[in-house]
């Protein structure tokens, strides 16, 4: 955002400054900068434009600065503190306690786009001052689009409420770990709390599996597994439109559209059956309903291991004694470890292998055995309520039986 300033020669800069500094009309979050014809440029405080006055002896003139540089001072500070000065500055006498609570200390930023809490700025005074607030807002943290978030919709497609404040757009992008996402805010959710996990998931050794991504929304999973664990294929299922839409940009703006195929419905009614190494079940607070397709598409003669997403409520820590898990690496022989389980996340975790033994069983008529490789704490989803993943082995215990002619191997695109 431009800012206005007083340009003079170079022999009359530090009188000159000397002197707004002195009528406190001196804008001290910017540095002095070189502008056209060699002079000088001291950034003004444009409310106080109308109190300037100058000395004959030092010749200026009002200039606009367009790429203003901060000065050290505003450089150190967090941008909470830039917004809140700002928005200071910018009500002057009418600022009050209760406008500073009113103030985000936190946001999410997208690209050049930030998106501001529900509760944020909805104090009357901010609602008078119009389009010049959010352009103030935008100026303090550096962006050129700001958005407010709603509520999330009722319904099983989580879309989000989100109003856009400030530019016409609502297309954004975020890199996470080398990954490109792009989606529409107003129309996609993005979770970074899940940050942890598609790094994790991003180490898994998957090279040649295929991958069947349940929940694949715009690809929060379905990419990792694709761009750094070096699936050889994924089947990428999610029913909402804005989604698929932004799911299929995603493939392309990280060149693997070609190992990817996109089912666009309900997951509960995918077609596919043997084909998966893997199944993603990435959908909370439980992915139980698609417990069934998972066992369905796993691949009959040998199995392959499923990342069960589950929120689990537990005690409080402290409560009750520590349990031991299984925590083995994946391809690297499995190994006991004393881990910070706490009883009711195992407990959760061995009923849901029970109940897919069981699902696995009837649906093949011979016994398979579950194993839990891995149980993994996400984030806290609220009080006493974790998000967790159940990495579970699936694997048929008895072979098929031997047939005279050579087996054929599922085509992994499912066609």
């Amino acid at each position: 955002m431009p800012i206005p300033a007083l340009a003079t020669e170079p022999r009359f800069a530090q009188r000159l400054r000397e002197h707004l500094e002195a009528e406190q009309l001196l804008d001290k979050r910017y540095q002095l900068q070189e502008v056209a014809g060699g002079h000088v440029a001291l950034p003004v405080l444009e409310e106080k434009l109308s109190l300037l006055s100058l000395p004959q002896e030092m010749p200026c003139g009002l200039v606009h600065i367009q790429d203003p540089i901060p000065s050290r001072t505003l450089r150190r500070r967090t941008p909470a503190q830039r917004l809140r000065d700002e928005l200071r500055r910018l009500l002057g006498e009418s600022w009050s306690e209760e406008l500073e609570r009113d103030v985000p200390r936190a946001w999410q930023q997208h690209g050049d786009l930030v998106l501001l809490s529900e509760n944020s700025l909805r104090a009357a005074p901010w609602e008078q001052l119009g389009p010049v607030l959010w352009e103030t807002v935008a100026s303090a943290l550096g962006v050129r689009r700001l958005a407010r978030r709603g509520r999330v919709l009722p319904g099983g497609m989580r879309s989000p409420s989100v109003t856009l404040l400030l530019g016409q757009d609502p297309w954004v992008e975020h890199v996470d770990n080398g990954i490109r996402y792009t989606f529409d805010v107003t129309k996609c959710m993005f979770s970074p709390g899940n940050i942890t996990e598609k790094l994790r998931v991003a180490s898994l050794p998957c090279a040649g599996e295929v991958l069947v991504d349940l929940y694949a929304g715009i690809g929060y999973f379905t990419l990792p597994y694709l761009v750094h664990a070096a699936a050889a294929f994924a089947h990428a299922c999610e029913w909402n439109s804005h989604a698929v839409e932004a799911l299929r940009r995603n493939l392309v703006l990280n060149g693997v559209q070609d190992r990817c195929r996109v089912h666009h419905g309900d997951s509960r009614e995918l077609e596919l059956r043997d084909v998966a190494d893997r199944v993603n079940l990435g959908l909370i607070p439980s992915s139980e309903e698609g417990w069934p397709v998972a066992c369905r598409v796993l691949r009959k003669a040998t199995g392959g291991v499923l990342h069960i997403h589950h929120n689990v409520e537990a005690l409080p820590a402290g409560s009750s004694p520590d349990a031991e898990a299984q925590r083995p690496a994946e391809g690297g022989g499995k190994e006991k470890q004393r881990a910070r389980i706490r009883p009711e996340w195992k407990r959760w975790a061995e009923a849901t292998a029970s109940r897919i033994r069981g699902l696995l069983a009837e649906l093949h008529e011979q016994p398979w055995s579950t194993s839990i490789l891995h149980i993994e704490v996400v984030k806290s989803y609220a009080p006493h309520v974790h998000h967790l993943v159940l990495d579970l082995e699936c694997r048929p215990t008895l072979p098929t039986e031997p047939t005279a002619s050579c087996p054929i191997t599922p085509d992994p695109t499912g066609r």
